[in-house]
């Protein structure tokens, strides 16, 4: 794998957790259009995931998949080792999680420890071999996919928004453990993806798309930012809900 040392220049070579990832794969459009010639997808082997390489293959790119499964933490290191032993690693973009069924889960306590094992647990094991062979390599950028639903517990989806919440306490933690190696951390918060017939919790918050949020991460990469905010109307927004009284947050019509 091609490696590019120069960590402020677009990246040359991408390794994505969460191959069929909408906001990863567009992500990795916008990056192959700049310079970046080898992609792996790493995810559970499917004809999705295949066909997800196949899509950038055709853009020009080098691109492969590669089995990885969130929810096995222990084979994290040997799947995400043989892509760092082909050559250095440029970008990683941690963009797998599963949103659960709210409803569902708060009566299912083994559905809602799926949500968590896969957006926390997974992301904290992944992230960890992911950022050692970084560091180990001198350069690169770790770019970990957050969100708004973190900052503050909404009744409509409280347990997607807690894994998230401490996925992006990890994450902001790992870029200050990782500040002055030579590898960049960045914690991306998108709102939810704007979609026909998005459910009420949607509602009265601000929405995006893979497109948009591609846009930012690209920006982010090039001014090295720590936090980034899709869009970027969210920060001061959710730095208000975050410290209103709960009283008055449990009636706004916010889910």
């Amino acid at each position: 794998m091609p490696a590019h040392k120069d960590a402020f220049s677009p990246p040359q070579s991408l390794l994505i957790l969460g191959g069929t990832s909408g906001i990863a794969l567009a992500t990795a459009r916008r990056l192959i259009a700049r310079r970046a010639r080898t992609v792996r997808l790493a995810g559970r082997p499917s004809p999705e995931l295949e066909e997800a390489a196949g899509q950038l293959r055709a853009l020009g790119a080098d691109a492969r998949t590669v089995a990885f499964d969130a929810l096995d933490p222990e084979a994290h290191e040997s799947a995400l080792g043989k892509v760092f032993a082909e050559g250095a690693v440029d970008l990683v973009l941690l963009a797998f999680g599963v949103l659960g069924d709210q409803a569902t889960d708060e009566r299912d306590p083994v559905a809602a420890a799926h949500v968590a094992r896969t957006n926390y647990t997974g992301a904290v094991s992944a992230g960890l071999v992911c950022a050692r062979a970084l560091q180990d390599q001198g350069h690169g950028s770790l770019v970990m996919l957050s969100s708004a639903s973190g900052e503050r517990a909404r009744r409509a989806d409280f347990i997607y928004g807690s894994s998230k919440a401490g996925l992006d306490t990890f994450a902001q933690g790992l870029g200050d453990a990782l500040h002055g190696t030579g590898v960049h951390v960045m914690v991306v918060r998108p709102a939810a993806l704007r979609r026909p017939g998005a459910p009420a919790r949607d509602r009265g918050l601000p929405t995006t798309t893979p497109e948009a949020v591609a846009t930012a991460i690209e920006l982010g990469l090039r001014r090295r930012s720590e936090t980034v905010w899709v869009p970027g109307t969210l920060r001061p927004l959710m730095s208000a809900l975050r410290h209103l009284p709960r009283a008055l947050y449990r009636r706004l019509p916010i889910g």
